[in-house]
């Protein structure tokens, strides 16, 4: 080591200027060691404060990272790989945490220890000898100035010596302690470098230590995982890329729209009208009475949803129920200042919710939609291919009815057809044809009511008297919808599928009872309670009939109806029975054979020997019950059926 300036023992006791002089240098750097040294342990304590906030927050990465599998998110693909992923590096952060907590207790131990243990004893013992030297210099010159004060008179010996002990004991206490300040100060510059030294030497050994136990934990454990989680990382951005290019595609697609697009009405003089909507969608303006004669409008989203009209407002989870729309009816009216707007009535015929659309196009649509879901069209959206899993029975493929039944169910010959070649894909399903009794009599007390089905509205029915087959069935109306051929059964047993599937599908279970009348001449639907004819067919009309071959309750027939153009609609009836289906297909076919054969006398006499006759004349059904309904009149199955 090269030799460093010190201070000389040997001039302490002379105490001369140039000693004086060379000890304020030392003193000066003392003084200039404890600033720096304060800074440096400060520097040093920030290190190991980090050093401990690394600790606490890779602990607090570790819980975190462990929560991630808690979070609810509503949308998780994907997250099974994260969180096996994260799981992993929470393992990870424990161990680290083990390793940063260490290497903190090592800092403190061979960083921050030492420079406090510098400060506090070496510095602080340099700054305690200055100051009893200093208190040793000012005693020894105010007992040397009161030695210099001495007379020369010999009667003052006694003084004299007295004051040169004081001298004596002075001095040497100044001796003293210059001579431990002057040894202090020379021996910190030798401990001022190892001050200096030795906490850099611990962070060193502390750091290595912490870097090599960190490779040798993570460096093979890791390389595979580190290597397949890289991996799906990129693949992940490569999937956000080419997602982002399809949606930057996309976005400038629906950006170069026509201009229309943006504009309310634009296409107000000729739009382009859909009028065969059964659901719709969009904003419409709501008039809400907010006093006698105020209102107020406003905007929310509207929308169909089977035969109800929902609406949500813009923030809501789910949409409420504004109004059903089953036999409801829709007008145009004028409100206020404000264009386009519309009226939804109940059917008891009271005024409803008045609401406005914002385009021509979309006030016709929307009248539209509503009366056709009014109507019911809306249970008809392709019910068969749904129906199949929700109506396990009503799904089973359709058979022949056996040959000894020949006689009451007719027979198709040939295998049986696809159901595409029986009815059409989509064919509208109508489930309530008989309107109710209250409302039929109330449009017969106004002018005379002209009914598409032909039914009277008398209670009498002339044909019924001069009809020599006159039987009584209580029947529920499942639905009806148009066929396309009437050449076998099987259009009836399909139409009974589709039917009984669309009523699973769009839970609709209210069905309206009859009394079903059969006479030799018609198929009449009567309203039990004020025996008005709801419906009337002719039984010429009737070209099939068949009952279901196992739920015995089902029956249904094929009704054929002229139109104006010159063309034939044909349509099929499924109805439920109280009594079984096979009587109601025997009394129709009976019918039937009655009007054959009284063209031919003979023929009609052997049929009247063959068949029971009541007192006044009327064929009746074998095994059928006295009261002649083919069932008990109470026997009201309730409107679920058994198919």
């Amino acid at each position: 080591m090269p030799a460093v300036d010190k201070l000389l023992l040997e001039e302490a006791l002379q105490d001369s200027p140039q000693t004086r002089s060379l000890l304020s240098v030392f003193e000066e750097d003392a003084g200039t060691l404890t600033d720096y040294t304060n800074q440096l342990l400060q520097a040093m304590q920030r290190v190991y404060g980090a050093q401990n906030e690394m600790c606490l927050a890779t602990q607090q990465l570790s819980k975190q990272l462990l929560a991630y599998e808690k979070q609810n998110f509503a949308l998780g693909k994907g997250d099974e790989e994260v969180i096996s992923t994260l799981h992993y590096f929470s393992k990870v952060m424990d161990e680290l945490n083990g390793l940063h907590t260490e290497l903190a207790k090592q800092l403190a131990d061979t960083m921050v220890l030492p420079v406090i243990q510098f400060r506090e004893k070496d510095l602080t013992e340099v700054s305690t000898l200055k100051d009893l030297f200093g208190l040793a210099s000012t005693e020894h010159d105010l007992s040397m100035a009161k030695y210099s004060r001495l007379p020369k008179k010999k009667e003052n010996e006694r003084v004299k010596t007295e004051v040169r002990k004081e001298v004596a004991s002075a001095r040497r206490k100044q001796h003293l302690s210059s001579l431990q300040y002057y040894c202090a100060l020379n021996a910190l510059q030798y401990r001022k470098r190892m001050a200096m030294m030795e906490p850099l030497i611990g962070f060193a050994h502390g750091q290595i230590n912490f870097f090599k136990r960190g490779a040798e934990m993570f460096s093979k454990s890791m390389d595979g995982f580190l290597s397949s989680v890289t991996g799906m990382v990129q693949s992940i951005q490569v999937e956000l890329e080419a997602e982002a290019d399809k949606m930057r595609v996309s976005q400038q697609e629906l950006l170069s729209v026509d201009e229309s697009v943006y504009t309310p009405d634009s296409d107000v003089a000729t739009p382009q009208i859909n009028r065969n909507l059964i659901q719709k969608a969009g904003y419409l303006n709501l008039r809400n009475k907010t006093g006698l004669v105020t209102t107020t409008w406003e905007r929310l989203y509207f929308f169909t949803q089977g035969g109800n009209l929902m609406c949500q407002p813009r923030g809501a989870v789910a949409g409420g129920l504004i109004q059903d729309l089953d036999n409801c009816s829709v007008m145009a009216v004028d409100c206020e200042d404000r264009r386009y707007c519309f009226q939804i009535s109940t059917p008891s015929g009271k005024p409803g919710i008045i609401l406005q659309a914002e385009s021509r196009k979309e006030y016709e649509e929307w009248i539209c939609a509503v009366n056709n879901i009014s109507r019911q069209i809306y249970l008809t959206d392709n019910p068969e291919v749904i129906g199949t899993c929700l109506h396990s029975t009503a799904s089973q493929n359709m058979k022949n009815p056996d040959t000894e039944n020949d006689k009451t169910v007719p027979q198709a010959a040939g295998s049986t057809p696809d159901t595409e070649e029986l009815i059409a894909p989509g064919t509208p399903i109508q489930f309530d044809i008989v309107l109710p009794a209250s409302e039929f009599l109330d449009q017969n007390r106004g002018s005379r009511r002209t009914n598409p089905f032909g039914e009277m509205e008398d209670a009498s029915f002339p044909e019924a008297e001069d009809s020599l087959l006159q039987q009584m069935f209580i029947v529920r109306f499942l639905g009806s919808m148009a066929v396309k051929t009437d050449h076998t059964t099987e259009v009836i047993y399909e139409a009974m599928r589709q039917v009984l599937a669309a009523r699973a599908i769009h839970n609709i279970f209210r069905m309206t009872e009859s009394h079903l009348m059969v006479t030799s001449q018609t198929l009449r639907l009567i309203d039990p309670q004020t025996q008005v004819s709801r419906a009337c067919f002719e039984l010429t009309s009737v070209t099939q009939f068949a009952a279901h071959q196992e739920n015995k309750r089902l029956v249904g027939f094929v009704i054929r109806v002229p139109e104006s153009t010159g063309e034939e609609s044909l349509s099929t009836y499924i109805f439920e029975s109280n009594s079984e289906g096979e009587k109601i297909c025997y009394a129709i076919n009976l019918g039937k054979e009655i009007i054959e054969v009284q063209k031919d006398p003979e023929a009609l006499a052997q049929l009247m020997l063959s068949v029971p006759l009541t007192n006044d004349g009327k064929y009746v059904l074998l095994n059928d019950q006295p009261d002649g309904t083919g069932g008990s009149p109470g026997d009201s199955r309730g409107a679920e059926s058994e198919a």
